[in-house]
């Protein structure tokens, strides 16, 4: 059977059917040769073929029960994980008001690099973690990587500063694991429409972990700084590094690998999770590496389009994340309390802001438009911390600026819904991430010692990169738009694909699938 036309980004064909067991082979459009299934199913196919009973039915309302139980099972221990591993990164901002600067003798831009350090390590390891997670279980490799994390944080209570800057880049390269891997674990688990609140769900939690940080664990050792065997700010990354190790055994002994291992199913609704996703033309992952989905991967305009949105929304992130408290203790003019009671402020107008953007999309399901309604108010809120000249002003858009997350998880949503075949979508995934380590590495390099305590050079470059953030995300609709323009154009060359049981399980990439469509 010849090929489709390739301009209409999905032409895949078919080699070879199997009457019982559906599509046994089919050729790339990438690559021109016939890719025989057994070497390329993905695991949801596999564990399909395993089963003797027949397809089940899932009703609506069987699905909304299933869908609360793995709300119930899946979220809680993704979302307070997340929480504790943004702890992990805003210790270092409180500690920096609670002495960690002055008892390791920092001077000029030293504070920087050890923010820059953090993402040095994350962007070196990004993508050997990402591949790492294709191979390996997810649940139990990053769990791995957790308890290994919290170990080292526990060890940033050193008495030098060159240890400390060696163990926020062994830091960085650890937490490279969280995000890809929750990222394939929402896409196992839920459908396109619903991945979007649920990533802005646990995302948001990163709020949670600023609140935590600030008032239970900082506020409650500055109360009391004198009163230890050990500096307060040591105490910090000693307690939250004891967290998250025990966070990691709560990970691996609770959450499954992939759906159908879950203990907290029944047979029958392990079938039924395999259901309720093949809208997504998708499934859990497959283990074998494909350089043709590579290489479609980083000649995908759209790869890119992802890795300039995470270089441009993570350059405000990166220097606020380490420069937020001296921000307001010194530029502001808050006392250490106060600072520490305005991050917790924050940290809840991160948990609501997130939350009621990801629940908006419900009402309009188009996350791209919610992404650029909440980067405006970001740009609003920063244009307020750069040029309004009363700090209360500055003060309020400061606190704005903390619905910023709502970028990087329209990101990572759209990376688990709209990118298929899993070598693609975990080099995708990776190359944001890698956009989103290097603005998070440039960040803090804005903020320049001859320039406080105003930072006014931080300041605009943070105006300006917000600016560019919208611009690529209005490229990522008109791009997707267009693409779905051209398969609705063809849909009736695609008849013969709708016959196909289990088309969605072959592995196939975005551009390879006819059936797929992009959410925008």
């Amino acid at each position: 059977m010849g090929q489709d036309d390739k301009k209409s980004g999905a032409s895949v064909s078919i080699a070879d059917v199997d009457v019982e067991n559906g599509i046994t082979s089919y050729i790339s459009p990438t690559t021109g040769k016939a890719l025989h299934l057994a070497e390329t199913k993905d695991e949801a196919l596999d564990y399909i073929m395993s089963q003797d009973e027949e397809r089940p039915i899932l009703d609506e309302e069987t699905d909304r029960k299933l869908l609360f139980k793995i709300d119930c099972c899946v979220l809680p221990v993704v979302c307070l994980l997340y929480a504790v591993q943004f702890m992990d990164k805003s210790s270092n901002a409180m500690a920096a008001v609670m002495g960690l600067r002055e008892d390791l003798n920092m001077e000029g831009n030293m504070y920087s690099w050890t923010g820059s350090a953090f993402y040095l390590g994350y962007l070196a390891f990004e993508l050997p973690c990402s591949y790492t997670l294709q191979k390996f279980p997810v649940i139990t490799t990053v769990s791995i990587f957790i308890v290994l994390w919290g170990i080292v944080l526990c060890l940033h209570a050193v008495p030098n500063y060159e240890g400390f800057i060696a163990l926020r880049t062994l830091l960085g390269a650890l937490e490279s694991s969280v995000t890809p891997a929750f990222v394939i674990v929402t896409s196992q688990w839920y459908k396109k429409e619903e991945a979007f609140f649920r990533t802005a769900l646990w995302f948001s939690f990163n709020g949670v972990g600023v609140m935590l940080g600030s008032s239970a664990v900082a506020l409650s050792l500055y109360n009391n700084m004198d009163g230890y065997a050990i500096e307060a700010w040591r105490l910090i990354f000693i307690i939250t590094g004891a967290i998250t190790i025990f966070m990691g055994f709560v990970v691996f002994f609770h959450l499954p690998n992939k759906p159908t291992e879950a203990w907290f199913l029944t047979d029958h609704e392990k079938r039924l999770v395999v259901e309720r996703i093949r809208s997504n033309q998708q499934g859990f992952g497959n283990k074998t590496f494909k350089k043709y989905q590579l290489i479609e991967a980083i000649t995908d305009i759209k790869t890119w389009l992802y890795f300039f949105i995470g270089v441009a929304t993570t350059i405000p992130n990166g220097g606020l994340t380490n420069f937020s408290s001296i921000l307001l203790h010194e530029s502001f003019g808050y006392g250490v309390p106060e600072t520490l009671k305005i991050q917790t402020v924050c940290g809840a107008i991160e948990l609501v802001g997130c939350s009621l953007f990801g629940y908006a999309y419900k009402f309009y399901p188009k996350r791209l438009f919610w992404a650029n309604a909440a980067n405006i108010v970001v740009l609003v809120g920063l244009c307020l911390v750069a040029f309004a000249p009363d700090k209360h002003a500055q003060l309020g858009g400061y606190c704005l600026f903390y619905v910023c997350p709502v970028v990087m998880i329209c990101g990572l949503s759209s990376s688990a819904s709209n990118v298929a075949g899993h070598t693609k979508k975990v080099t995708v995934n990776a190359l944001f991430l890698i956009g989103y380590c290097t603005g998070n590495l440039v960040g803090p390099q804005t903020f320049r010692a001859e320039q406080a305590p105003d930072y006014v050079g931080a300041k605009v470059a943070m105006v300006i990169c917000t600016a560019f953030t919208s611009v690529f995300m209005a490229m990522v609709w008109i791009v997707m738009a267009r693409e779905n323009r051209i398969r609705d154009a063809k849909g009736d060359n695609h008849e013969q694909f709708d016959k196909i049981e289990d088309l969605e399980f072959a592995d196939l990439t975005d551009k390879e699938n006819p059936l797929f469509r992009y959410t925008i």
